[in-house]
């Protein structure tokens, strides 16, 4: 790449130009504010925060920490194991206690299906960190 403009490109500035995509990686920020609604465990993340900037900081170190522990963290599971996770998880928002008790509702849940050996996915779950298994959770899209 060399460093001269391409002048049949339009430049910034000019109304025709067009930002470049961005990857993933490189979007970092939504132009703009975005309400959101502050939970007791926003309340409490952010307590002693004095001001938006602050508290805007402080939410998003916590995200990238968060989905850096997504990232390294997680089971390997079946397709009928995840099938039997689903399942279990569809009661909706699932707690941290409902996730830590995940290996217990395996061993309750009625759900069967072709190829799971509960007992082996209880164990499993049983064996993992409580980052695993939020991992897992997440993965599911609960």
């Amino acid at each position: 790449m060399s460093g001269a403009p391409d002048p049949t490109r339009p430049e910034r500035g000019d109304p025709t130009w067009v930002a470049p995509a961005l990857t993933r990686e490189e979007q970092t920020r939504n132009v703009g504010k975005t309400p959101i609604f502050f939970g007791p465990p926003l309340a409490i993340l952010t307590a002693g925060q004095k001001n938006t900037m602050e508290i805007s900081g402080k939410i998003n170190r916590t995200a990238e920490r968060y989905l850096e522990l997504m990232r390294y963290h997680g089971i390997e599971l079946s397709e009928p194991e995840r099938q039997c996770i689903a399942h279990i998880c569809h009661i909706g928002y699932m707690s941290p206690m409902e996730i830590r008790e995940l290996p217990l509702e395996v061993s309750l849940t009625r759900f069967e299906c072709e190829g799971l050996d509960k007992l082996a996915l209880e164990h499993k779950l049983k064996a993992a960190s409580f980052a695993d298994l939020v991992a897992v959770v997440e993965s599911l899209g609960f």
